[in-house]
C-alpha cells in the first residue's frame, strides 16, 4: 500500500501529467460522443432505409463491433448508403480505437504508471537503526573504487541520486542508491547523518559548501570529508562545517613530484605505519645497482627492510635473491632514525643534475612545479596554454610553449639529458602516448605520470611509463585513511596497504607455511602481536591468534586472501 500511495502520490504530482489529463479527458469525451453519433445514425439509416427497427443498445452493440474490427456479421446493411456508413464507421474505429486510443493510453497512462514504479525503486530513507554507514554525495570518479573498498571491508554505505530514475539504474547496478536533494536536511535526516561514520561531500566546491552547511544542522558531530578543487575554497569549507578538506589535484602533484630522481640520490618518503616510516629508493646511478637484495646488506648496516620491489610498474615481493636493476625502485620501512642513516649513505651519490621536465601546468602539474621549486629542483615547463605559462614562470626554471609533441621544443627544454619527465595533463590518451615519445628520446628517464581512469594503467606502463597515479586511486586512499584513523599512505596505483586480523584457519601455523604470498600474491611486511610491530621476519615466524597481518598488493590480491583464508 505504501508502494501505490507513492506510486499515485507521484503520478498526480507530476507536472506535465497535471497538464495533459485535460487533453486526455477531452479526447475521450470526443470518442463517446462519436459512439453515440454513429449508434444515433445507425438507428435512423435501419430504419429509413432498410426499413428495421432495432434497440438503442442493438445500434451501440453494432457501432463498437464495427469501430473495433470485429465484425460479427449477425447486423449488416443491404442498402449502398447503409455500407458508406459501415466504411465510415470502420475507419474511424481503426483511427480512434486502435492507432490513437492506445498510444494516448501508453502515453497518459501506462508509462507514468512505469516511471512511478522507477522512482519508487529507490528508498528516500534508511532503516531507524542504521549507524557507522558512509554517505556519498555524487558519483564521481572516485565513488566506484571507494564503493569496491566499502564493500570489501564491510562497511555501509549510501549514495545519494537527487534523481529517481538515476537513483533506480544505480540500485539495478547493485549499488546501494537513496533518493534525496543533497541540499536538503530532510535528505540527510531521513539517511540517519547523526550516526553516519562519514559523510563524503565530493561534488564541486560550492556544491560541497551547501552540503557541510546543510549536514552540520542535522548532525552537528558527525565526520564529513570534502573534496576541492580551488584551494582558496578550503578555509570556506572548513569554516562551513567540513571536518577534512581534501584538496587531492594539489596532493597528486605532490606525490608525483616526490617520485621523480633529480639532484642526489635519496629516499623518498611516502608514508608510515605505527612508528615505523616507509620510503621509496631509487638506486639508479647508485652501488646498489647490480645487486641482489641480500648483496646490499641494506639490514645489516641500517636496520632497513626491503618490503617490495617496484620493477616495469609492478610492485613485486622482496625476495633476498632479488636483483635490483637501475630500472627498479625498492620499497624501505624502518625507524625514522634508520631511514635518516640510510639516506645519508646515499647522499654523496649524483643522480642528475639536470632540471626535471614538466609536460602539463594544469592544477596538478603547477602543484608539482611548486612543490619541486621547494626542494630546490630545477624544473622546465612545456605548456601550450600562454596563460599557464606566465603563471608558473616563478616556479620553474624555464618554460616553454608549445606542443610537447614537437621534437625540436622537447629537445630544447632538455629531454636528453633531464633525469625525470613527470607527465601531468589530463589526458589519459596524451600522456599514453608522451610516455612512448619520451621513452624513446631518452632511454634513461624516469617516467612519471598521472592517469584518469584505471583502465589506461597497463596501456601507459606498456609504453614506458616507471610509476603511475591516479586522482581516484589518492582520493580513495584519502578517505579510507580517514575512516580507519590512520596516516595517508600512497604505495602506487593498483597497490595499498592492508592490515588483516590472522584468519583461525591460520593461526599456529608458521609464514611459511600459511603460503600467503604463493596462494595470494600478497607480501606481508610486518606482524604485530602484544602491541609490537616485528618486521624482520622468518620463515618460521608464527602466527599466533590475535595478532595482525600488515601486507601490501592489490585488491584482487586481498580478494584472494579472503577467498583462501576466511
Amino acid at each position: 500500500m505504501k508502494t501505490l500511495s507513492t506510486q499515485l502520490s507521484y503520478f498526480l504530482q507530476n507536472k506535465e501529467i497535471r497538464q495533459n489529463l485535460p487533453i486526455l479527458l477531452k479526447y475521450v469525451a470526443m470518442l463517446v460522443a462519436v459512439i453515440v453519433l454513429f449508434t444515433v445514425v445507425f438507428h435512423f439509416i435501419m430504419l429509413y432505409e432498410e426499413g428495421e427497427e432495432h434497440s438503442w443498445i442493438t445500434g451501440l452493440y453494432w457501432t463498437l463491433t464495427v469501430m473495433s474490427t470485429l465484425g460479427f456479421g449477425d447486423i449488416t446493411f443491404q442498402s449502398d448508403l447503409g455500407r458508406l456508413f459501415s466504411v465510415v464507421v470502420l475507419i474511424t474505429g481503426i483511427v480512434m480505437l486502435l492507432i490513437v486510443l492506445p498510444f494516448a493510453f501508453i502515453r497518459f497512462f501506462y508509462a507514468p504508471w512505469l516511471e512511478a514504479q522507477i522512482h519508487s525503486r529507490a528508498p528516500r530513507e534508511l532503516s531507524p537503526n542504521t549507524e557507522g554507514h558512509v554517505l556519498l554525495t555524487a558519483r564521481d570518479a572516485i565513488a566506484p573504487g571507494l564503493i569496491s573498498r566499502l564493500e570489501r571491508e564491510n562497511i555501509p554505505y549510501a549514495l545519494i541520486e537527487p534523481d529517481p530514475s538515476v537513483a533506480s539504474t544505480r540500485l539495478s547496478e547493485g549499488l546501494s542508491a537513496v533518493v534525496g536533494d543533497i541540499d536538503s536536511k530532510e535528505t540527510y535526516r531521513n539517511l540517519r547523518a547523526d550516526r553516519a561514520r562519514l559523510v563524503v561531500a565530493n561534488r564541486d566546491d560550492i556544491v560541497n559548501t551547501n552540503i557541510a552547511l546543510t549536514v552540520r544542522e542535522i548532525a552537528p558531530e558527525v565526520p564529513i570529508a570534502a573534496t576541492v578543487d580551488n584551494e582558496d575554497a578550503i578555509d570556506i569549507l572548513e569554516l562551513s562545517g567540513a571536518t577534512h578538506v581534501l584538496p587531492l589535484k594539489r596532493w597528486l602533484g605532490e606525490q608525483l613530484a616526490n617520485r621523480i630522481n633529480a639532484q642526489r640520490a635519496g629516499l623518498h618518503p611516502i608514508g608510515e605505519y605505527e612508528d615505523l616510516k616507509m620510503a621509496e629508493l631509487p638506486v639508479h646511478n647508485t652501488p646498489l645497482a647490480g645487486h641482489t637484495i641480500r648483496e646490499t646488506r641494506l639490514r645489516e648496516k641500517t636496520g632497513v627492510n626491503i618490503i617490495g620491489v617496484w620493477k616495469q610498474g609492478r610492485l613485486q615481493a622482496a625476495r633476498p635473491e632479488t636483483l635490483l636493476t637501475d630500472q627498479c625502485v625498492p620499497v624501505v620501512m624502518g625507524s625514522e632514525a634508520q631511514l635518516d642513516e640510510l639516506d645519508m649513505l646515499l647522499a654523496i651519490y649524483d643522480m642528475n643534475p639536470n632540471p626535471v621536465l614538466l609536460i602539463g601546468g594544469g592544477m596538478v602539474g603547477s602543484a608539482a612545479a611548486r612543490a619541486l621549486a621547494e626542494k630546490d629542483v630545477p624544473v622546465h615547463l612545456v605548456e601550450r596554454d600562454r596563460r599557464r605559462c606566465r603563471q608558473l614562470r616563478g616556479a620553474c626554471t624555464a618554460v616553454f610553449h608549445g606542443d610537447a609533441s614537437d621534437y625540436s621544443l622537447l629537445h630544447e627544454a632538455g629531454i636528453d639529458k633531464a633525469p625525470s619527465v613527470l607527465l601531468t595533463t589530463n589526458d589519459d590518451a596524451i600522456n599514453v602516448y608522451l610516455a612512448s615519445y619520451c621513452r624513446r628520446l631518452n632511454p634513461e628517464l624516469r617516467i612519471v605520470s598521472r592517469i584518469t581512469h584505471e583502465r589506461n594503467l597497463d596501456a601507459i606502463y606498456r609504453a614506458g611509463a616507471d610509476f603511475v597515479l591516479s586522482y581516484s586511486t589518492l582520493g580513495i586512499d584519502a578517505i579510507m585513511s580517514i575512516l580507519k584513523n590512520k596516516e595517508l599512505i600512497v604505495l602506487g596505483e593498483g597497490v595499498d596497504l592492508y592490515i588483516r586480523t590472522v584468519p583461525s584457519s591460520l593461526q599456529g601455523r608458521t609464514l611459511a607455511e600459511s603460503g600467503i604470498g604463493a596462494k595470494t600474491g600478497l607480501n606481508v611486511i610486518a606482524v604485530k602481536t602484544d602491541g609490537q610491530v616485528i618486521t624482520r621476519l622468518p620463515p618460521d615466524q608464527r602466527l599466533v591468534p590475535g595478532a595482525e597481518l600488515v601486507m601490501i598488493g592489490a585488491d584482487e590480491q586481498v580478494d584472494a586472501f579472503v577467498d583462501a583464508y576466511c
